[in-house]
């Protein structure tokens, strides 16, 4: 009898497991093509003559020695002619600063080289060099990036276009990953299948859509009026994942944000093999649900459930149908994703591996905070305490709803001011005619 119920509930999660597989991978299929892609021709667009509106590219580097030299040649082969490169050197101790400095002295129209030598308490490394960027600069937009990252020359010029046309305040253009082993492609392409689970791509430009926001360190543009809004990066300083933060406070906010697909505009090697990704996911995993071990947990239960499941289902005769059912939803899902993404969907074959990794990384993430009491990056500590102050992924969107009520309540008033005024209003001017 006990065993009858247990084989009941295992069709029933096998089944519920197809149907929410085959629900997502159809939404994926019939919607992702609402996502622009600036790559095609429409996008190949020039501004009125040949100018449009000004655009900082701001690229803080931190002992980048190896990769920033590649990214200034890329930028200085841009296309978009109102464009100035801020490069902001963040304390490196290997040859980072001279090469900054090199391309300032060549280039002095077109870059410029700042030195961080002292971080202010209570300030990240990156968030502080993003501040500095944003500080110095004045141009309309800004694009804030990595030191490592390579743009094809047109990139620039159709991502303003894309920006300006659509009157955008927050642009993310998703990069296209170098892949360089069979680790890489494994994880960066479970990570293209989590992200859909996460974050559904094409309801980002939905002001409705709360929880769809994107934030990408590679490429987030920016309207420099909604960031001066925003009160620029000092509100997240302490912000770990700051790139998606930046998405987070830009659409509760009331920001326009906008996603775009662009294949080899913006090109990254995000890590060297599966272990480079696993260190670098470190810091930031247990950062997105701000320190919350119970989230944690319940997120590598979930991972195991909803990727594993349909494996585990193949191997009882029941609920082999829907267990099949489910996986080929995920190989459609990868097979779809491979069409943006650049990364194979052979990868595909290696997803049970990958979610193995992924819930060590979760858990490595979570440990490491814990047996530190907060997170060593770059060379500088950042105490735990201090951090959960920062790094709530709901605060953002009460601050932000604050601002509203205080800006809509503020209306009001005008607005109740003005219809008080308004009969003496009406007198004064029938005198005065």
């Amino acid at each position: 009898m006990i065993a009858t119920a247990w084989w009941r509930l295992a069709d029933c999660a096998e089944w519920a497991l197809a149907a929410l597989w085959m629900w997502r991978t159809n939404e994926a299929i019939r919607r992702i093509g609402e996502v622009t892609d600036i790559s095609t021709p429409a996008w190949d667009l020039l501004p009125p003559d040949n100018a449009g509106p000004s655009l900082t590219v701001v690229v803080p580097a931190r002992n980048e020695a190896e990769n920033i030299r590649a990214t200034l040649d890329f930028l200085l082969a841009s296309q978009y002619s109102s464009l100035y490169i801020l490069a902001i050197d963040d304390r490196s101790t290997d040859a980072t600063r001279q090469i900054v400095d090199e391309f300032a002295r060549r280039f002095p129209d077109r870059v410029g080289a700042i030195h961080i030598d002292y971080l202010p308490e209570g300030w990240l490394g990156k968030t502080f060099a993003l501040e500095v960027g944003a500080r110095n600069s004045s141009s309309d937009y800004i694009l804030f990036t990595d030191a490592d990252v390579l743009f094809s020359p047109s990139s620039l010029r159709r991502a303003m276009a894309f920006a300006v046309t659509t009157r955008a305040d927050h642009v993310v253009v998703m990069p296209t990953p170098q892949v360089k082993g069979h680790g890489e492609g494994m994880m960066l392409g479970f990570l293209s299948l989590l992200g859909v689970w996460l974050v559904r791509p094409w309801r980002v430009s939905d002001p409705a859509a709360r929880r769809d926001v994107l934030g990408v360190g590679a490429f987030n543009l920016v309207r420099r009026e909604a960031l001066n809004v925003l009160g620029g990066w000092e509100p997240q300083r302490l912000a770990l994942v700051e790139d998606v933060t930046l998405g987070r406070r830009m659409k509760p906010a009331g920001m326009r944000q906008r996603v775009a697909f662009g294949a080899e505009l913006v090109v990254i090697h995000w890590a060297k093999g599966a272990r480079g990704i696993v260190r670098g996911l470190t810091k930031n995993l247990f950062a997105s649900v701000n320190f919350n071990s119970l989230a944690m947990l319940s997120t590598c239960l979930i991972m195991l459930i909803l990727f594993l499941g349909p494996i585990a289902g193949l191997a009882l005769g029941s609920t082999f149908v829907p267990a099949l059912l489910a996986l080929c939803s995920i190989a459609a899902s990868y097979r779809l994703l491979n069409e943006r993404s650049g990364v194979r969907a052979r990868y595909g074959w290696l997803y049970p591996v990958a979610v193995i990794v992924m819930v060590w990384a979760v858990l490595r993430s979570m440990l490491s905070v814990w047996i530190r009491r907060g997170v060593m990056w770059r060379g500088t500590f950042y105490p735990l305490r201090e951090l959960r102050l920062h790094n709530s992924p709901w605060q953002w969107e009460l601050t932000a709803a604050e601002a509203r009520r205080t800006e809509e309540m503020g209306t009001a008033r005008f607005r109740a001011k003005l219809l008080a005024l308004w009969p003496a209003l009406r007198r004064k001017r029938k005198k005065t005619r």
